[in-house]
């Protein structure tokens, strides 16, 4: 299993993963993205906040994520039906 060093907003992080080094690298980008619009409109906060901030941000990204792939999938299922 690989070894990655990243430093993620001053912090540096060392893991292993089965993830390859493009996924690692999306996610990467898409933390400093995330984290550079929160920390834009922020104005003067704790990292501690801002990370807090970061992190629900992403909760909430996922959750909207998770609630359209069971709409889809929903639909699906009812389509599979209506063809059966």
């Amino acid at each position: 299993m690989p070894r990655y060093t990243l430093n993620l907003m001053g912090l540096e992080i060392s893991f292993k993963t089965d993830a390859d080094n493009v996924r690692i690298e999306a996610a990467q980008a898409l933390i400093e993205s995330k984290h550079k619009e929160l920390a834009t409109g922020a104005g003067d906060l704790s990292k501690e906040k801002l990370l807090t901030f970061l992190l629900l941000s992403l909760a909430d990204d996922y959750l909207v994520a998770d609630d359209k792939l069971k709409r889809l999938e929903e639909k699906i299922g009812e389509i599979l039906e209506k063809t059966s």
